[in-house]
């Protein structure tokens, strides 16, 4: 899966701007915590998302006919 390699690159350029926000000394922490929350939120996210698209690369659907959910749905 292609996704997969951005979804990893993108990963590895958080951490390094997580790392380089670390060893700043001239910010304060309050400083470094502003702006590494966006960053860790964004980290949860998208290591989430890896897990879910390696999961479904390594067990896939056993329909084929697609997914059902809108036949669940109430008809109105």
């Amino acid at each position: 899966m292609v996704s997969l390699t951005h979804i990893e690159a993108a990963l590895a350029a958080i951490d390094t701007e997580i790392r380089t926000l670390l060893y700043n000394q001239s910010l304060s922490l309050n400083e470094k915590d502003e702006k590494m929350l966006p960053l860790l939120r964004e980290s949860k996210v998208l290591k989430q998302t890896h897990e879910d698209l390696c999961y479904l690369r390594d067990n896939p659907p056993s329909s084929t006919t697609g997914c059902k959910a809108g036949s669940y749905r109430e008809k109105e």
